[in-house]
């Protein structure tokens, strides 16, 4: 009676763990729920492992086609701190894409409007939106390798045949026949047979075990896009006509898979039970597991252009509703106005990195010459009209009052350094960075909108100066917009029939610098940089004769010690 009492109690404390867990479940999906209503907006705390973010580019390196922004001009912009501030996804397929449509501007305004039409459906559609990006949740990442990097591993493994193992069963199936013939002789080959089973079948669980979990996010895959289907939102039912042709088509990697799949598969835990251990050695002995993996493999590689794009249409959709948050989040915006003019006209437009930053105008219809001492702002208004642009033809969010601008092929020449590795210098890494600025003038497409800051900084006086202006002159073609800035007063003066002089000043006062980051029409004026030497305590004697040989330059064209 007191076994029964204690099997009672504790089937109750068992009963009670469980419903306990689900119980803590379901809070947690509707804390969760809860929160992707009221903090929308706020950007996701996310921790980035350098061996986690290097495979976010995946999903772009795979789809690489027509003009794509490359290695140089991404570093340039500081385009990876951007890509983090706009990253609200929960799912890798959500993640890899943003990557991807951030480094493939569109060149066409009608697939930017459609984009943004779906943009602001889910931005006013709290319920859509939610229930999409709690499915999103629920697909997630793939750990330290993208699903890519699976799948070619999977390819690594080669052709993988089912006759070994069908050979296992049969060999069973023999031994049970064996014993109506002799039962002694029948249990001593059914004996050997299970024992050889056993060792084949661990031998090859050990090989595959590594690749299952690339099946655990295809299988997750299937399921969401599934899910998402069954929505039925009506703002993506094109792309959910697509999603359930290709989910469809990997019915049969669904069917079955629990036998692979299931999270008790030789746990090796210890759990007791009983159905779970029974199934154990049913993999052992029949090796329905290593069957159920091979057709699986055979069934991903038939149907990897469902997978795809699976992921291409899942990843656009949290995309386009991480832009979405993204604008909700930011304190201004505005969504960019195209022309078939190759000119920017900005208001109050400013950098997204800048905690606070100082809003500036620009209009521009040739090219922008900006002049100014260091640290004026030069470098950093650079970089926010080329970010704008950027952000502008690929997420259509400008951070600006107003953002009007032409399609571009956007390039850059600007935070470059000596390269180590090829052994080149500076100087050679920047005139291999202009080369191919240049080269992207002669290829058919739009127009180039380049970004060159210190052109030619690498070298002497003369030959800088002569040199830039040929390249800059260049670089004011008919098909290019170029945004440059430069120490040199010299070519604002030989450049001004091309480019349009800007500058940026600062203001000493009470032996302090101030800078107000605001641009300015017309070239730079002010000579400060020796003034600034008397400010960090160098000798007056320094700061009086550098003035003087400064003011003898300007006189009479020469140098004078």
């Amino acid at each position: 009676m007191e076994y029964l009492i204690f099997a009672a109690v504790m089937l109750i404390f068992v009963l009670a763990l469980m419903i306990k867990g689900y119980l803590d479940y379901k809070r947690e999906q509707k804390d969760f729920i809860r929160k992707l209503y009221s903090d929308y907006g706020a950007l996701p705390p996310r921790e980035y492992k350098p061996e986690q973010y290097a495979n976010i580019s995946r999903y772009f390196e795979k789809h690489k086609e027509g003009f794509w922004i490359d290695d140089i001009t991404w570093n340039d912009l500081n385009m990876d701190e951007v890509f983090k501030s706009l990253n609200y996804t929960y799912s890798a397929a959500g993640e890899e894409y943003l990557y991807y449509a951030l480094r493939t501007p569109l060149m066409d305004v009608r697939e930017l409007e459609k984009r943004e039409e779906l943009i602001e459906f889910f931005r006013t559609h709290a319920d859509e939106r939610v229930s999409c990006q709690y499915l999103f949740s629920r697909l997630g990442g793939t750990g330290k390798f993208s699903i890519y990097d699976y799948i070619d591993y999977l390819d690594g493994l080669g052709e993988r045949s089912n006759l070994a193992h069908y050979a296992a069963i049969g060999a069973v199936a023999l031994g049970i026949g064996s014993l109506f013939y002799s039962l002694p002789f029948g249990l001593l080959f059914l004996a050997c047979v299970f024992i050889a089973n056993v060792i084949s079948y661990f031998k090859v669980k050990n090989e595959i075990d590594p690749y299952i979990v690339s099946f655990s996010y295809i299988f997750r895959l299937r399921e969401m896009a599934e899910g998402l289907c069954g929505k039925k939102i009506r703002a993506i039912e094109a792309e959910t006509e697509i999603l359930r042709r290709s989910y469809k088509g990997l019915g049969s990697f669904k069917r079955g898979a629990y036998i692979l799949m299931s999270p008790a598969r030789m746990s090796g835990t210890g759990s007791g039970n009983l159905i779970d251990i029974f199934l154990d050695y049913l993999r052992m002995i029949f090796h329905l597991d290593l069957i159920k993996f091979n057709h699986m493999l055979s069934q991903m590689r038939i149907h990897r252009e469902d997978i795809d794009e699976m992921l291409g249409i899942l990843g656009k959709i949290e995309t386009i509703i991480a832009i979405g948050a993204f604008r909700e989040g930011c304190a201004d915006f505005c969504v960019p106005f195209f022309t078939q003019k190759k000119a920017i006209c900005a208001k109050n437009v400013y950098h997204p990195l800048i905690e606070k930053p100082v809003k500036n105008d620009i209009s521009a219809d040739r090219g922008v010459l900006i002049t100014g001492s260091n640290a004026s702002g030069k470098s950093t208004f650079l970089k926010t009209i080329a970010i704008n642009s950027l952000l502008a033809q690929t997420i259509h969010t400008a951070l600006a009052d107003s953002f009007q601008t032409g399609l571009f092929r956007i390039c850059s020449s600007m935070a470059l350094r000596d390269d180590i590795v090829s052994g080149d210098s500076y100087y050679m890494v920047e005139i291999k960075a202009l080369k191919r600025i240049m080269d992207e003038l002669k290829r058919d497409g739009r127009p180039v909108l380049c970004f060159v800051d210190e052109v030619l900084r690498g070298t002497n006086t003369v030959e800088r100066i002569a040199a830039s202006a040929q390249i800059l002159e260049s670089l004011a073609a008919e098909n290019c917009l170029c945004f440059a800035a430069t120490h040199d007063i010299e070519l604002t003066h030989l450049l001004q029939r091309d480019y349009k002089n800007h500058h940026f000043e600062e203001e000493i006062r009470y032996d302090d610098i101030l800078f107000s980051y605001k641009i300015m029409d017309g070239r730079a004026v002010t000579r400060n940089a020796i003034r600034l030497l008397g400010i960090m305590g160098y000798e007056d004697q320094i700061v009086r004769r550098a003035e003087k040989m400064a003011e003898d330059f300007i006189a009479c064209g020469s140098w004078k010690l």
